[in-house]
């Protein structure tokens, strides 16, 4: 019975090594080539570095990025009062926090990446489905944000040096020269920093983080001291339409939902934490605790600028732009660029990476891998994809209204199904008889579930006539995607749980 789990026999158990082979060296006994080298490899427990700092600051840059601005700013021209807007942020920053320490305690205990925990429910080659799904996103947004950075960076080089203003005005491929040049610029600080591996993006999230935190904090008491402490808090003549909780509720979904990525794939960092101690303490501060000053700054930029002149705003763009000195707009653009980078790094780099490498093992390492999907996020020309709605809604809505599916079923797998028991060497053998090669590699009891959530899910996304709950379409994608994988998967089974210390790298290496 190949669900069952039992690791009898020392099928799967290899001889001691604490680093991964290269192409000349002999792999550890028992492991698959196919699905194993140094990037994949489980992280030793010892010299593991995450601790709750480097989660927070994790945090810090994610929830202070432009984007998750944007939203909430949102939410008081849909008729929010900022009480409203405080209360949905606490309520999502809750689920938040119960989610993200469900996904995170599993890196915590196997130390392997998204890729490789997939393997548990979708099977040793079913895994490249999430994995890739995932990565393409991530991908495609790589892209997006780091076009949307560049165009801060444009207006720097313009500010600092009018004469490049020529370089505006010629286009090429749908991009302005000096837009080409502000891109690739970008471009290869990101590929540079994340080549180094997940050490380099650690320590650039630490610097980042209280950079990106100070700021938001100057900019909130810049606009305080500007309207004299006096804050509007809502827009006038603007009323949300419906249920006040109703629409709290949804707004607190659609902040859950815009973390989607996140959720599942929050184990290629929990795999380098030191302890399930340090990922709840890193989440309480990064998430409930930020989240709350996010919230605050949110208001008080919004309710100031209200009271200052009376006009909404969209972004915090829009008030770094009215900065009176010019020393003070640069400082703030060049920490929009960083926290841009910051949210590219660890959102939409790490992912694709990991999910290429899991596909050729034996030709791509992490740092490879990156280049290539670097260049992909290059080649396809963003800018034009951001101006595209179809792109935007069918192709990247599509392919993120099935990551709640997939969360469903990861988590009902590994906490309901298995209960915490994993035979993380079992992970990285193909033999015909190991726990996680099911059929010919694919799991199709998760197959099974994935197709009727995924298809549910994709209806919550493009049929106007479920719009009116598509703000809860996360959690019920979820919840199906867990519910028909609990229907259909075996229950009352025994199942192997090994650590992977045997096969594991150091973490320093990843």
């Amino acid at each position: 019975m190949r669900d069952l789990a039992i690791n009898e026999g020392g099928h799967f158990a290899p001889g001691p090594s604490t680093a991964a082979p290269k192409q000349h060296e002999t792999l550890p006994t028992g492991v698959s080539p196919e699905l194993y080298n140094a990037d994949l490899a489980p992280t030793a427990k010892e010299g593991r570095s995450w601790g709750a700092y480097s989660l927070f600051t994790l945090w810090v840059n994610d929830v202070h990025n432009l984007g998750n601005y944007s939203f909430a700013i949102g939410l008081f021209a849909l008729g929010f009062s900022g009480g409203q807007i405080l209360t949905a942020l606490l309520l999502g920053a809750a689920f938040l926090f119960a989610l993200l320490n469900l996904s995170g305690f599993m890196g915590c205990k196997t130390g392997v990446p998204f890729p490789v925990m997939s393997r548990i429910s979708f099977g040793t080659r079913g895994a490249q489905i999430p994995a890739l799904i995932r990565g393409g996103v991530a991908i495609a947004w790589f892209g997006i944000q780091t076009y949307l950075a560049s165009k801060v960076l444009d207006v720097l080089v313009v500010m600092l040096l009018p004469q490049s203003q020529p370089l505006t005005e010629q286009t090429l491929l749908g991009l302005p020269l000096l837009g080409w040049i502000s891109f690739t610029l970008l471009w290869v600080v990101q590929v540079v920093i994340a080549c180094w591996g997940m050490e380099s993006i650690r320590k650039y999230e630490a610097f980042a983080g209280p950079v990106i935190f100070m700021t938001f904090i100057a900019l909130a008491g810049w606009i305080l001291y500007s309207s004299g402490g006096q804050l509007h808090w809502s827009a006038p003549s603007v009323q949300a339409q419906g249920s006040k909780w109703v629409q709290i509720l949804g707004a607190a979904s659609l902040w859950v939902a815009l973390y989607g990525t996140f959720v599942l794939n929050f184990c290629d960092f929990t795999r380098g934490t030191t302890s399930r101690s340090a990922v709840i303490k890193g989440n309480f501060w990064g998430i409930p605790i930020n989240m709350m000053v996010f919230g605050l700054v949110v208001v008080i930029l919004t309710g100031g600028q209200l009271s200052i002149d009376g006009s909404l705003i969209n972004s915090p763009v829009d008030i770094i732009q009215k900065i009176p000195s010019k020393p003070l707009l640069i400082l703030a653009s060049f920490a929009l660029i960083i926290l841009t980078i910051a949210v590219n790094l660890m959102a939409n780099f790490v992912a694709p990476a990991l999910a290429l490498t899991n596909l050729l093992p034996r030709k791509l390492n992490f740092r490879k891998a990156a280049l290539v999907s670097a260049i992909l996020g290059f080649v396809i020309l963003p800018w034009n994809l951001y101006s595209s709605p179809v792109v935007i809604v069918y192709f990247l809505g599509g392919l993120g209204s099935l990551l709640g599916p997939l969360f469903g079923i990861v988590m009902a797998d590994y906490w309901l199904i298995r209960k915490q028991r994993v035979d993380v060497v079992a992970l990285y053998t193909q033999h015909a008889n190991g726990p996680y090669h099911y059929r010919n590699g694919f799991n199709p009891r998760a197959i099974q579930a994935l197709i009727p959530s995924a298809l549910i899910s994709l209806l919550f996304a493009f049929v106007p006539y479920l719009q009116s709950v598509s703000a809860f379409s996360w959690f019920i994608a979820a919840g199906l995607g867990a519910f028909f994988y609990w229907l259909v998967a075996p229950k009352g089974l025994t199942y192997a749980d090994q650590d992977g210390e045997a096969i594991a790298v150091a973490a320093a290496r990843h």
